[in-house]
């Protein structure tokens, strides 16, 4: 072995990285929520494979934890949530298209219903299916994305006219700026689906996301559905976050250069040294969502990345597969090719990088790549 290169265990010489995920902290997040929500039922989204970190491993980590309903984007996730919990409620949020209700039947799945034609549809189909199904319906209150606006809540049937056909085993909404404390469309919101869900036989209703739960219990109804809280982002702007951090980045150290005082570093010259630097060129880019935004020019800091207790800024453009960090500062005999650099962390969070990228923490947890040897540390 060349002298000064560190041992590399197999993974960290076919992979890019690794991310550990501490399904620990995913099962204490929804726990900390859960009771901040008592009284509601506290479910939680999985969409986007868990947020990118992995619908086989988190659904029963959070099943064990004692959470029994689960929403999804998407049939095919919702066919990977009922296989990590057989028992689970399941909410497809993408909304129905006539031809999936078979599916809906064989995954135990319930679409959320989300305009007049919708309905109609899932009506249609129970009839034919000759069975009473459940399903939510969305209202939209002023996120102007999915759900009945205004005109086709008063348009709908009445509400007994509804229950002879389908369950209604849900009513929500989505909030829209409950990230952002005391913004006045959040009380517009809660004020209207207050109102329109009256339209609809009774039946539970959810309102609240992550930022709702915790920053108003008066949204918590009777469920909410956190996301990126159960996950350690930031939910609610200008406070402090309570929720443990989940995910830790690590990237190899492929190799160790000194460059002299007025070089550029990577693609477009986009910064130059100002002394004799010495640089560690790490195995991660953007390939693997570690986003581009968040590198260093001239004009403005990028990230950091810590190699043991020591602190590293990232020097110029992040590339496909590669950053640079100046590790100038750090004595010699800690970094060798081959040691790990810590990309995120409790140090250095997703809400941190995403603050560099000009984003949010959603972004970064979700485009995290594949390209890393993914280990969790069980609940």
């Amino acid at each position: 072995m060349p002298a000064g290169r560190a041992s590399w265990p197999a993974e960290a010489l076919e992979a890019a990285g690794r991310l550990t995920i501490d399904l620990a902290a995913i099962t204490d997040n929804w726990r900390n929520l859960a009771a901040r929500a008592r009284g509601a039922e506290t479910a939680a989204c999985v969409k986007a494979d868990a947020y990118g970190l992995g619908i086989d491993a988190v659904v029963p980590a959070l099943t064990a934890a004692g959470c029994r309903t689960f929403f999804v984007a998407l049939l095919a996730e919702a066919r990977r949530v009922r296989a990590a919990a057989p028992d689970a409620t399941i909410y497809v949020l993408g909304g129905f298209h006539p031809h999936t209700g078979p599916a809906y039947v064989e995954t135990g799945a319930r679409p959320v219903l989300g305009s007049l034609a919708e309905i109609s549809d899932w009506a249609g189909f129970c009839r034919t299916a000759g069975a009473r199904l459940p399903a939510a319906v969305h209202i939209d209150t002023g996120m102007n994305r999915l759900g009945l606006s205004r005109e086709e809540c008063l348009a709908l049937p009445p509400p007994d006219d509804l229950a002879r056909v389908f369950e209604v085993s849900l009513v929500m909404s989505h909030l829209a700026c409950a990230d952002t404390p005391n913004h006045p469309l959040t009380r517009e919101q809660r004020d209207r689906f207050e109102i329109l869900r009256h339209r609809l036989p009774p039946a539970p209703a959810s309102l609240a996301n992550s930022a709702g739960l915790l920053s108003d219990p008066a949204l918590h109804y009777d469920m909410t559905r956190p996301g990126i809280a159960i996950y350690g982002g930031l939910a609610v702007t200008g406070r402090p976050n309570p929720m443990r951090p989940v995910v830790r980045l690590e990237a190899r150290v492929v190799q160790l250069r000194t460059i002299s005082a007025g070089s550029s570093v990577g693609y477009g010259a986009a910064q130059t040294v100002r002394r004799d630097t010495r640089l560690a060129i790490l195995s991660a880019g953007y390939a693997d969502g570690y986003m581009r935004a968040a590198g260093s020019t001239d004009l403005r800091a990028g990230a950091t990345v810590y190699f043991g207790e020591d602190a590293a800024p990232l020097v110029g453009r992040i590339s496909m597969d590669l950053i640079a960090a100046d590790v100038t500062d750090i004595p010699e005999d800690r970094i060798v090719a081959g040691s790990w650099a810590e990309l995120l962390g409790d140090r250095f969070t997703v809400d941190d990088l995403a603050a560099r990228a000009g984003t949010i923490g959603y972004e970064i947890l979700t485009g995290l790549g594949h390209r890393y040897r993914r280990d969790y540390i069980e609940a």
